[in-house]
């Protein structure tokens, strides 16, 4: 097929259907529609074919996105699935879940006034189409090596980690306590960005690939990491980050304040049928909300709000709309869906009595860069005030949950809490256990899905090669 030199001049960028918001609040589905193979086709078709493709770059687990966009033009769905599936073990839920217009489309070449190529939608749409046509990864040529491996943590790190493991001829068999596969995909982010069927599927198609799911299964307590450690032939942890980051408010401890992640799970839970007996149910029906925080974990709260009805929901920031830490498109959905947002605005108590009434703010001007580069929000003398509230999530982000018996088995710490597995030159990821490698949030800190998979493989690689498989 010859391509059209200017096809990214004639054919404009058009995003799949997104429902009204009016529409949308009233369930928890998906909210976007998919492409079929010609609208795909002539998506893709727009890609320039960069010599240096930035959004390949940009990419955390740097996709090879020019080539599966051409495959796509082409018609030829199958290779491209193979193709990207080289790259990134969970296609699928990074389509839907990535900010790509922080990554891949921000970085694309006609995000300048032209509009990015669709990459995102593109990338969802090969996969489930591929999926849809019974496509499962060729295991044909892969001989098993007898070396077990087990993966503690069935998060995007420790999927992500089965599935190269799988792929080298490796046993890996995954070890979770909750009661399904992908720790967060499944139990913290809202089915309205992330269908369960979809992490469900994902769950089969590693089964098929010979990984097997140990679940209701807490290691450390329910079973003893030594027997791991006896059992297998190495360890990957990809535990995640769960410790909440509260920022210390005076007041917090008032009721009707709760934290993000309690919040998201209890409402996930109850949209599937399996709220565990000890976790809170929190409605916020008929409330006035504000939730502290303006990275996607805020705007996944703001958004399960307006479904339960809350009367109005305001998302406090401290810095301005540009320097959010996340989606722009999930702070547009949060927008258009009825959020009001409250930019330099930094929250410094919590006020009440008997529960929460309010939160005491102030303004702030952005100052010089941190260590990070950020500019650094500064207050703004005389301008407090108090937001009026009467049920606040504190959605600040997540901090390293380390488990107690790590110190037992020689696996370190950084001061802050964070697995050290900086591993050597040959084999990263490695922790001061060399039997035991980590990756992800709890090594990393918190951060994105993609980048979670991508340390989960690139750990799983260095496993392999310890093994000397």
């Amino acid at each position: 097929m010859s391509k059209h030199p200017l096809q990214f001049l004639e054919v404009p960028r058009r995003d799949p259907h997104k429902e009204s918001a009016e529409t949308r609040i009233r369930h928890y589905r998906e909210i976007y529609g998919s492409y079929d193979s010609a609208d795909a086709a002539s998506q893709a078709g727009r890609c320039l074919d960069c010599g240096n493709p930035y959004c390949e770059w940009k990419c955390p687990v740097h996709n090879f996105i020019p080539e599966w966009l051409k495959l796509i033009e082409e018609g030829r769905l199958l290779e491209a699935a193979e193709l990207s599936h080289q790259t990134n073990s969970l296609p699928e839920i990074c389509g839907r879940v990535c900010p790509q217009d922080r990554l891949c489309e921000g970085a694309c070449t006609l995000n300048d006034g032209l509009g990015a190529v669709s990459i995102g939608s593109i990338e969802r749409y090969i996969s489930d189409e591929a999926f849809r046509q019974g496509w499962r990864p060729d295991m044909s040529g892969v001989a098993y090596s007898g070396k077990r491996v087990a993966v503690v943590g069935a998060g995007p790190a420790g999927l992500a980690a089965a599935d190269v493991l799988a792929r080298s001829g490796i046993g890996a068999v995954v070890y979770d306590a909750q009661s399904e596969i992908g720790g967060l995909l499944t139990f913290g982010i809202p089915p309205f960005k992330l269908e369960k069927t979809i992490v469900r599927k994902r769950r089969a198609i590693l089964e098929g690939m010979g990984v097997r799911f140990v679940l209701n299964t807490r290691i450390g307590e329910d079973l003893p990491f030594a027997e791991l450690l006896a059992e297998f032939d190495a360890v990957f942890l990809g535990m995640g980050a769960y410790t909440p980051v509260t920022g210390d408010l005076p007041g917090a401890s008032l009721p009707g304040v709760y934290e993000a992640l309690p919040y998201l799970m209890d409402s996930v839970h109850r949209e599937l049928g399996t709220r565990p007996d000890d976790l809170p149910r929190v409605d916020v029906a008929g409330r006035h909300v504000v939730v502290l925080g303006g990275g996607d974990t805020g705007m996944d709260c703001n958004r399960t709000a307006l479904r339960q009805g809350a009367a109005s929901v305001s998302c406090v920031y401290r810095r301005d709309e540009q320097n959010m830490p996340g989606s722009r498109r999930e702070v547009a959905n949060s927008r258009e869906e009825g959020v009001k947002f409250l930019f330099n605005v930094q929250p410094t108590e919590i006020v009440g009595d008997d529960r929460v009434r309010g939160v005491r703010v102030i303004e702030t001007r952005l100052g010089e860069a941190d260590e990070s580069g950020r500019r650094r929000p500064e207050p703004v003398p005389d301008t407090g005030r108090v937001v009026r509230a009467d049920a606040v999530i504190i959605a600040f982000g997540f901090r390293p949950s380390p488990a107690a018996w790590f110190a037992d088995f020689g696996i370190e710490l950084e001061p802050g809490g964070l697995v050290r597995a900086a591993g050597s030159g040959l084999y990263p990821f490695q922790t001061g256990n060399p039997k035991v490698f980590a990756g992800g949030d709890m090594v990393r800190g918190s951060d994105l899905v993609v980048t979670a998979v991508f340390e989960g493989r690139e750990a799983a690689r260095s496993i392999a090669a310890w093994l000397g498989v």
